[in-house]
Formats: C-alpha cells, structure tokens, sequence
C-alpha cells in the first residue's frame, strides 16, 4: 500500500506539477499580483480541479468515448479559455500598490473556468484512475482515496507555483520586464495547450 501510495503520489507530481495552463497561469497571478492577490484565482482553480477529478472517477472519459464530438468541443473550448486568460496575463497593467492588484488579479470564477474547461487535467485524472488507482478492495473506497491524494498533491503544488510566482514579483514593477515576463507566461500558456491539443 504504501509503495502504490508513493508511486501515486509522485506521478501526480509529474502530470499535474509541470507546466500546464494551470500552473503557468498561477505562477503568472503570483509574479503580477503576489500570493494575496492570487488566493481567489487558487480557490477557483481547486474547486475546478476537484470537479474534473469527480468527473473522471464518473467517467467522463466513456461519455467522450461515446460521443468523440464532445470531447473535440469541450477541448476547443478549453483552448479558447486558456487562450483568454493568457491574453488578460500578457496585458495586465504594471501595478503600483497593493489595492491596484487586489483590484485587478485574476477571479475565483475565472479560475474555476480555467481548469474546469482544462482538457490536461482529465486528461491526468483518467490516466491516474486507470494506472495508478490505489489496490482497496471496495471499488469506491479506492476511487475516493486515490483521488483525496491527487487533490491534496494537487494543493501542494498549486501553492508551489503561486508562490514561485510571487518570489519574482519585484521584478514586475519595471514595465520592460514586467511586460516581457508577463508575455513569456502568456506564450507558454499558449505553447502548452498547443502541445495538448496535438497530442
């Protein structure tokens, strides 16, 4: 049990640690608006998660099994949220003082959206439930527990990247770099959906 726990626990690092949409919008949020002004923006995108992991153990994967067109649309759709919120980050203001960034940082709405409409993080949760669901003899007790894992690994690193983010924030307050980061964030947002949707 415990080696299927790791084994679990470290693939959940690997899928859901590196750069995706999320990830790279959280670390974007933190570097233009700190840890504070991102807290809504995590929440969202937690509660998004949390949906899509409900989603897979549902199986969501059958439904886009049975009808292809489905899971071709709620990918375009995804890419076209992402696209957005890449676009907000590589536009966002030089920001002055902490109510300017409260003001302006990223929505507990916005990013629910944004991992809701994730096709990386079904994409994640199915291969996880399908590969690496932990070895309980009750069916549901395994889906439940695998997937509390996956989502508190999830917290974790969610929070990491928020707070990497925020450990470059000093360097947005001068507009060439602040500009230049904020679109680098952008492009590689943009850069990972395309390596999604091609693969």
């Amino acid at each position: 049990m415990i080696e299927a726990t790791l084994t679990l626990i470290f693939t959940t690092l690997l899928l859901l640690g590196s750069p995706g949409p999320a990830p790279l919008a959280l670390a974007a949020t933190g570097a233009t608006f700190g840890v504070r002004g991102g807290l809504a923006f995590l929440a969202g995108i937690l509660l998004g998660l949390a949906v899509a992991i409900l989603g897979a153990i549902l199986g969501i994967n059958a439904l886009f099994l049975a009808f292809p067109k489905a899971a071709v649309a709620m990918q375009i759709i995804g890419a076209a949220y992402i696209v957005f919120i890449a676009y907000k980050i590589a536009t966002a203001a030089v920001i002055s003082g902490e109510s300017s960034s409260q003001k302006n940082a990223p929505t507990f709405i916005q990013g629910f959206i944004l991992n809701l409409l994730n096709p990386k993080a079904y994409a994640a949760f199915l291969a996880l439930f399908t590969q690496f669901l932990l070895p309980f003899e009750n069916q549901l007790t395994a889906y439940a527990l695998t997937g509390l894992v996956c989502f508190l690994v999830a917290v974790i690193v969610d929070v990491i990247w928020l707070c990497l983010g925020s450990l470059i924030k000093p360097m947005f307050t001068q507009p060439k770099q602040a500009r230049l980061l904020r679109v680098s964030f952008a492009l590689l947002m943009l850069a990972s959906v395309a390596w999604a949707l091609l693969k």
